[in-house]
């Protein structure tokens, strides 16, 4: 790439501690793509190994290659999100720095998408030429799952609509990228079910491999994030995709308050008040801790900042229990509204204002 040479491909690679791999991808784009303008955007959420000197010492010899460093964010999504604006090339591909996706391929699906026939190249594991035979039984019938899951609630023929592999025009992209949730890992999912105007899709086969260096950064936060994209597309982005893992973990709270209440009441022996405080104050550091992994895991907070946001965490909560009972109270005294109604409407209100006040005061974005 020269100044008069502009990259025509730009690859995403959003990297988290994947420091024995940087060079092995830049070598395998750079045998793939020979012949293309092309570059390579690291977009790396902190790493604690040496990812971003592994990226700079290549940076300093190779133009093509650079990084974002992102501090206080993490998600896949939004890192490719964020790689894709970065740069101007007109057409995006996304891989992952662990060499499982097989870049080989990304020479014909640039030449697909540059034909005009379709908008986005998709790579699969289950089409002709594809297969996932590393995945452990398990996973596979995870991801199957998913797949499945996608296809009835999405309405997409895809056969691989997990895929973290793909190449898109910029043109196709940034109309899509204006609606997605960016929150979590499937952010080809997010795409496709974010667009305007259906795109016309390709799948390419694969051979998905083995890892070579560092760790799977899939856990258990995936799987609510991946329900809770669903049902935010589902719904048409009537109902955001944080609000819905809030609402999860709300519920599961319930249930892990009512247990505690039962226990300190009738295995401990506490009266009532003393039990519902008991039972309110471990809800309270439930929810706030599974909030803090799941529903904002981007924004996650550690250390002393984890004190303080649970501090602030109960005294918004605090004041949304005054809101629930204050509402629920008058609905059932002025209204007549029966005590279910009356309760339901105070629960939504305190919902709302804590949904509102920690996103405020808990987990407030950094700038």
């Amino acid at each position: 790439m020269t100044p008069n040479n502009p990259p025509e491909l730009t690859v995403i690679v959003p990297t988290l501690n994947e420091a024995g791999n940087i060079a092995l991808v830049v070598s395998a784009l750079d045998e793939a793509l020979s012949g293309i303008a092309w570059e390579v955007v690291f977009v790396d959420d902190d790493s604690k190994d040496a990812t971003r000197a592994e990226i700079a010492a290549l940076a300093a010899q190779d133009s093509r290659v650079r990084m974002i460093h992102r501090i206080g964010r993490r998600g896949l999504a939004s890192a490719c999100i964020e790689g894709a604006l970065s740069g101007f090339a007109p057409y995006i591909a996304v891989t992952d720095a662990d060499l499982q996706h097989d870049v080989s391929k990304l020479r014909d699906m640039l030449a697909s998408v540059k034909a005009g026939n379709i908008d986005l190249a998709v790579g699969s594991r289950y089409v002709d030429g594809g297969n996932a035979d590393s995945f452990s039984r398990y996973r596979s019938f995870v991801s199957e799952f998913a797949a499945h899951l996608a296809r009835i609630v999405l309405k997409t023929k895809l056969s691989d609509p997990m895929s973290g592999f793909f190449l898109i025009s910029r043109a196709a992209f940034e109309p899509a990228v204006r609606h997605v949730s960016a929150i979590g890992f499937k952010i080809l999912l997010d795409v496709i079910a974010s667009s305007p105007t259906p795109l016309r899709i390709r799948e390419f086969g694969y051979q998905f491999r083995d890892r070579l260096f560092g760790e799977s950064k899939l856990d258990s936060a995936v799987v609510t994030e991946y329900l809770a994209l669903l049902a935010d597309k589902a719904s048409r982005g009537l109902v955001s995709l944080r609000f819905i893992m809030f609402m999860l973990v709300g519920a599961s709270g319930l249930l892990v308050h009512l247990a505690a209440l039962f226990t300190a009441e009738y295995a401990l022996g506490l009266v009532f008040e003393s039990s519902q405080i008991f039972a309110t104050l471990l809800a309270m550091i439930y929810n706030y801790s599974l909030n803090n992994r799941f529903t904002y895991r981007d924004q996650r907070l550690r250390g002393a900042a984890w004190l303080r946001g649970l501090v602030s965490f109960m005294v918004v909560c605090g004041l949304g229990g005054v809101a629930n009972v204050g509402i629920a109270t008058r609905i059932f005294s002025q209204y007549d509204g029966g005590w279910w109604l009356s309760a339901m409407a105070g629960a939504l209100v305190g919902l709302g204002w804590n949904y509102v006040a920690t996103s405020l005061f808990t987990w407030k974005r950094k700038r």
